[in-house]
């Protein structure tokens, strides 16, 4: 070896010597991608919480759920109809301007411009007001006891960054040409953006002016999405990522069986269900003309008595899901209980489609994902085979999450039966009978804003409204359970399968926290 190569050596030795022992690169991988970085894009679990390594809301939820303060410091309800935020000294975001009440208010009106996909978030009647730079009152129409159960997810955005780069306007979920705050970030988060390539990779490096104490270890995060099950284990089992989800039912035992892997189970509140479109006169993926069959209760409640529920969780699942009856998990609802699932009943299903003048059945088309829930295409190929056994002959149409939301959240609603996950973002009933269940308006803000296929029942919004502003527990679980006898027992607005089980794939040099609404918070991790 020359001279010159030897010192080369050394000087590389030297240098791996040198290196901080502390710095540690965390990389996980999913399913699915991140694709864009304006927060107000898209409400999906697994987006918000990336969102959130880099954008706070002024409350935050603890490992356990629980509301926690964020941007705002504190906050305290001055009348029945009027909340008073007090928020947070010295906060600066990436690019350093200052926090201040500017950029609440700026954000209020932003979540809820047209392209936003979080308008429920904050009703439309709510007004913002400032009473100076660090305080800001919220004022409402009505009382509201859970106005700020979901704002931990409405993230604050700059005023100043927002209007000086052009992104004034969300960025819609379908949106053909990314704007600014699409491709890039600028959050008061532990974190701050380092590179994104859509479909490729993302990187993020802790924030040094965050003004929390940060409870991770780690000097950079990287994600990468891997689409395929086989080469998402295989790179855990490698030791190539530190974290994954999901695992596959599948190769739960293998992924255990690991030296340095396992598998992290847990209940999880996301409810997975079949949606129609009930708004249209004649479903567009059909050979039905002059009519929808989705418009008629018996035809819903027929596709629901053709799933056999068990025979999913059993043979797709492999156990790792429960069975729902309702729109949301029984963790969140204490007279859940209370509802049961129609029965299995292929006959019985037979003779609804011919009382509402389908006896031979008709086509559909059913839009999924592929690469966002547990088993999600497993699942609806088992739902076209089902059906089949009543005549109803669907052709499944299953795409990756990005083709299949910008598809499906469309305005123009560019399906006629699909299949998705639901949590609610402020783990109430409430979100559930106003955001899916309230009749849509036109622009699909506010009520309505998640109910995609259009079911409407007036009484249900009589009802969605008291809930609102009703304080007495028992009242109020009252009237939730009329809005959802109403709404599946009677309608059959939707057909809800199952709540999936969490199953994260984690080296054992790493510790996270699994919380049971599947946001992977990668600022509380840590890794020898």
């Amino acid at each position: 070896m020359g001279l010159r190569r030897v010192v080369m050596a050394a000087i590389a030795a030297l240098a791996l010597l040198s290196a901080p022992a502390s710095a540690r690169t965390f990389r996980f991988a999913a399913q699915g991608d991140f694709k864009s970085l304006d927060p107000y894009t898209l409400n999906e679990t697994f987006t918000l919480a990336m969102h959130g390594a880099v954008y706070e809301g002024l409350t935050k939820r603890g490992p356990n759920l629980e509301i926690l303060p964020g941007l705002a410091e504190r906050w305290e309800i001055a009348e029945p109809t009027r909340w008073r935020f007090y928020l947070r000294k010295g906060v600066k975001f990436a690019n350093g301007e200052d926090f201040t009440a500017d950029d609440v208010l700026f954000s209020a009106d932003r979540v809820r411009a047209t392209g936003s996909n979080l308008t429920a978030r904050i009703s439309a009647d709510t007004q913002f007001v400032k009473v100076d730079d660090y305080t800001v009152d919220v004022v409402l129409s009505a009382p509201n006891p859970i106005l700020h159960y979901e704002w931990d997810t409405w993230y604050i955005m700059s005023k100043k960054w927002a209007e000086a780069n052009n992104a004034v306007a969300p960025t819609p979920p379908n949106a053909q040409t990314p704007g600014y705050a699409a491709l890039n970030a600028n959050g008061t988060g532990p974190f701050r953006l380092e590179s994104h390539q859509a479909g490729v990779k993302t990187v993020w490096k802790p924030n040094p002016a965050w003004w929390g104490k940060p409870e991770h270890n780690l000097t950079e995060v990287i994600f990468t999405p891997i689409a395929s099950d086989a080469t998402r284990v295989a790179a855990l089992l490698s030791g190539e990522i530190d974290w994954m989800d999901p695992v596959p039912v599948q190769d739960i035992q293998r992924v255990n069986a690991g030296q340095s892997t396992t598998v992290m189970t847990g209940p999880e509140l996301r409810t997975i269900f079949l949606g129609f479109d009930q708004r249209s006169n004649e479903l567009k993926y059909s050979n039905v003309k002059g009519r929808n069959p989705f418009k008629d209760a018996r035809v819903r409640q027929a596709v629901y008595q053709s799933i056999d529920i068990n025979a999913i969780r059993d043979k797709i699942m492999r156990g790792l899901a429960t069975p729902t009856p309702l729109m949301i998990s029984p963790l969140l609802y204490s007279r859940a209980g209370e509802f049961k699932r129609f029965p299995y009943d292929v006959e019985g299903a037979k003779k609804l489609l011919a009382e509402a003048g389908y006896p031979q059945g008709f086509e559909v088309t059913l839009d999924c994902p592929n690469d966002r829930y547990v088993a999600d295409e497993a699942i609806c190929q088992a739902v076209v085979g089902m059906m089949a056994r009543i005549g109803i002959k669907v052709t499944l149409n299953a795409q990756p999450k990005a083709k299949y939301f910008g598809k499906v959240l469309a305005p123009s609603f560019d399906t006629s039966f699909y299949l998705l996950g639901w949590t609610p973002s402020s783990f109430d009933s409430w979100n559930i009978i106003y955001g899916m269940y309230g009749c849509r308006n036109d622009q699909g803000k506010g009520r309505g804003e998640s109910n995609l296929g259009g079911y409407c029942n007036p009484e249900i919004d009589k009802l969605a409204d008291q809930i609102l502003s009703e304080n007495d527990p028992k009242k109020r679980d009252d009237l939730i359970y009329q809005a959802y006898d109403i709404g599946q027992n009677k309608d059959v607005g939707y057909v809800p399968l199952h709540q999936q089980s969490l199953a994260w794939g984690v080296s054992k040099k790493v510790k996270v926290v699994q919380r049971a609404d599947n946001q992977f918070l990668f600022y509380w991790a840590t890794k020898e």
